[in-house]
C-alpha cells in the first residue's frame, strides 16, 4: 500500500460521489457544457484526484477499469473502488493521463465499442485535457438544439477525430470525457458528431 493510501481521504463515497454523478450527467446531457468537479477532486489525495473522484463515482466492484500503464494510478483506483483492473479492449474505463497522439489512439482504436445487440458493453474513455484551446469546434447531436460551438483543445479535436474514424454502426460506439487537472470537465457522447471551423 503506498504512502497516498495511508492518508485520509475526506471525499464522501455517498455524498460526494451523488454530487459529482450529476455533474456527470449534466455533461452528458449537453455537450457543450463545460462542469466542474474540482470542489470534490480537492477530497482526494494523489496524483490525480479528479480521475479519482470519477472513478469513485463511476466504478465498482462489478466493472473493469485500465490506465494505459499508470501503475501508480491503477493501485490507487483499485484500492478505492475494488473494480478489476483489465486490457483496454476488456475494460468498461479506460484513464488516459497522458494524452499524447499514440496513447489516445492506441486507445481509441482498441476499446470495446459494444455490439448491435448490447450498444451499452462499450467502453468510457476519460482523458486529462490540460492543453490550451487552439481549436473551435462545432457539434451536433442529442442534447443540443441545432449546432453548439465550443473551444477546443488539440487533444480533444485529435480524439473526436479519432472516435469517428472508426465508423462505428449506430447504436455502437464509446462515450469520451475530458477531464483538467483543475477539474473542468466535457463530456463528447457517443452520437455527438464534429465539424471542424
Amino acid at each position: 500500500m503506498t504512502l497516498m493510501l495511508s492518508r485520509k481521504h475526506s471525499f464522501d463515497a455517498v455524498f460526494d460521489s451523488q454530487k459529482v454523478f450529476r455533474l456527470i450527467l449534466e455533461a452528458m446531457a449537453n455537450p457543450a457544457r463545460v462542469v466542474n468537479i474540482k470542489e470534490y477532486a480537492d477530497n482526494l489525495y494523489g496524483s490525480h484526484p479528479e480521475f479519482l473522484a470519477l472513478a469513485m463515482t463511476l466504478l465498482d466492484n462489478e466493472v473493469g477499469f485500465n490506465t494505459c500503464e499508470n501503475h501508480s494510478l491503477s493501485e490507487e483506483i483499485a484500492s478505492l473502488t475494488l473494480a478489476k483492473r483489465e486490457r483496454v479492449e476488456a475494460a468498461d474505463f479506460v484513464f488516459v493521463c497522458d494524452p499524447n497522439p499514440q496513447n489516445i489512439k492506441s486507445v481509441i482504436e482498441n476499446v470495446k465499442c459494444g455490439t448491435l445487440s448490447d450498444p451499452h458493453k462499450s467502453a468510457t474513455v476519460i482523458i486529462r485535457n490540460d492543453d490550451r484551446s487552439a481549436h473551435r469546434l462545432t457539434l451536433s447531436g442529442p442534447g443540443i438544439a441545432g449546432y453548439a460551438t465550443i473551444n477546443a483543445t488539440q487533444t480533444m479535436k485529435d480524439a473526436i477525430l479519432l472516435r469517428d474514424a472508426q465508423s462505428y454502426e449506430y447504436p455502437q460506439g464509446i462515450d469520451l470525457l475530458f477531464i483538467s487537472s483543475k477539474g473542468a470537465f466535457l463530456a463528447i457522447p457517443r452520437l455527438t458528431r464534429m465539424e471542424v471551423e
